[in-house]
């Protein structure tokens, strides 16, 4: 015991000055993936349903873990291109608040997972835990491959999921 405490020790006391020995990395990259699935947020709560194609990469994936009936949970792949097809017939009103819990920086790709609310005309429709790969490209960094489950709202406060805004 007295030996583990020693190690112990000896690691909590000489971590600050590996810290301090590391070389300094530039956050810019991490605001920037932040400033990108801001982006998405607000192109997802736009009246232009042509705006959230300018956030994602249409040839990737969303895996959707679908939990609403738990005692039926399903999971279904959707290329990206049909669900941006499919939002250009989306209804007004839509709206989704994140909570970015972590954000990892992976080179080019970056991943922004957290749980969020998803609403429709101010009510909650469900909630969930997203997990977001950005890629950089040319044009920024966009959203690629996606998954998230969807939990019905009675389950919004287990996971943490951001309080729906004062309308």
């Amino acid at each position: 015991m007295k030996a583990i405490l020693a190690i112990t020790a000896a690691l909590l006391t000489t971590a600050p000055l590996a810290a301090q020995t590391a070389p300094e990395r530039s956050a810019q990259p991490v605001v920037e993936v932040i400033a990108a699935a801001d982006a998405f947020f607000v192109a997802l709560r736009s009246d232009d349903k042509t705006a959230l194609a300018r956030q994602m990469i249409a040839d990737r994936t969303i895996i959707v873990t679908n939990r609403m009936d738990p005692s039926q949970p399903r999971e279904t792949i959707i290329p990206v291109a049909k669900h941006l097809e499919n939002w250009t017939k989306s209804p007004p009103g839509l709206d989704e608040h994140m909570i970015y819990r972590s954000v990892f920086l992976l080179g080019d790709t970056a991943l922004v997972s957290g749980p969020y609310r998803f609403l429709a005309d101010g009510q909650t429709t469900h909630c969930g835990t997203n997990t977001l790969m950005f890629e950089k490209t040319e044009g920024g960094w966009k959203l690629g491959n996606t998954s998230f489950t969807m939990e019905p709202p009675s389950d919004c406060e287990r996971i943490g999921a951001p309080e729906a805004p004062a309308q």
